[in-house]
């Protein structure tokens, strides 16, 4: 029976990067692939400034619209910032995910399309079962498998959700000329509406709120932007996620580690889930290449804790009776807003 260096379940973009960054570590890879075959979800498909140095050093470079900057609205007051330096792209998933899967494959990855069933360790290796019911023997496993982690859920480190009001997620693609170069963020009183242009004749449109929020209803309570996209055709199927938050008690266990979604997500609310998951796919593969998994906790911190704290402290401030001013604040204090869209781009 062989054994592979890592298998990574899911292949999604953050699974596929992981795959990716295993090869170019001269690891061999396993990629468990049991999603939708066009690999497509809800998000926001804005990738921030900070992602283009990861997408160079994964060998891709991806179609999509430059994103120049973020444009905050609320009611009649508007907040724009430029991003300094280089510009972000508006990425279609599915276009992101074809370009990592065909780097992935010519890098040497191999993709199993199989279904994650459950798994076992032992002291030097870990076992994944498939709906194949052909075992996969690896050094390591590494779980990519999204907000709601079965690999996660096995490993038996998903802490119970708070209290705290959860948050959903629906987004929706429009045939129709951007007419942005900016990321235009609407803030109605119970959700966030999100323009992204993802090419010359298409946008995004997503949003997030309480249980029960509609893309209809959204856009028709934002004047300006239902003006801009009435008799726009849809260009994809409406598509959902959510529950948000996802807590996991700890990134690793044992030979397995957690990346992306699958080892904590906060909410979508600040657009940045591709470029912390890449760099968490990066310390993973460090980490299992020094056959140290353990440093690998400390290092997830490490690369998330800024994405945590301003997520988090912006989700508190809209889930607040306070929320009717996070426009008119940043208006107020356009350094400060600015400020923390670069850190957020960065």
């Amino acid at each position: 029976m062989s054994v592979v260096d890592v298998t990574v379940v899911g292949a999604g973009p953050i699974g596929l990067a992981t795959a990716i960054f295993a090869r170019q570590a001269g690891l061999g890879v396993t990629v468990l692939d049991g999603g939708p075959t066009d690999g497509d979800k809800a998000c926001g498909e804005g990738l921030m400034p900070g992602v283009a140095p990861l997408l160079a050093e994964l060998g891709i470079d991806p179609p999509g619209h430059p994103l120049e900057g973020v444009v905050y609205h609320q009611g009649s007051t508007r907040v724009e910032h430029t991003f300094p330096g280089l510009p972000g792209r508006g990425v279609r998933r599915t276009q992101l995910r074809d370009a990592l899967l065909e780097r992935a494959l010519e890098s040497g990855a191999h993709i199993e399309r199989a279904k994650y069933v459950s798994l076992t360790q032992e002291r030097e290796s870990a076992r994944v079962l498939t709906d194949s019911g052909d075992p996969i023997t690896s050094r390591y496993v590494i779980g990519c498998d999204g907000l709601h982690s079965s690999v996660a859920a096995d490993l038996g480190v998903v802490k119970k959700p708070a209290r705290s009001a959860k948050r959903y997620g629906i987004r929706q693609h429009f045939s129709t000329q951007p007419w942005s170069s900016h990321i235009e963020v609407y803030y109605s009183p119970d959700a966030e509406v999100y323009i992204t242009p993802v090419s010359p004749d298409t946008v995004g449109v997503a949003v997030l709120g309480p249980k029960g929020i509609n893309l209809e209803t959204a856009i028709a309570g934002i004047p300006e932007l239902h003006r801009r996209l009435v008799g726009a055709t849809p260009a994809s199927p409406l598509r959902g996620a959510g529950p948000f938050p996802h807590r996991a008690r700890t990134q690793r266990v044992g030979r397995v580690l957690l990346v992306g979604d699958s080892g904590g997500y906060v909410d979508a609310i600040t657009g940045e889930g591709l470029r912390v998951g890449f760099a968490q796919a990066k310390a993973a593969i460090a980490a299992i290449s020094k056959d140290a998994p353990e440093t690998y906790p400390l290092a997830w911190k490490r690369v998330t804790r800024e994405f945590r704290i301003l997520t988090k402290g912006l989700v508190a401030l809209a889930s607040s009776p306070l929320r009717t001013s996070i426009v008119p604040l940043a208006h107020t204090f356009p350094g400060l807003f600015g400020m923390i869209v670069n850190r957020l781009a960065r």
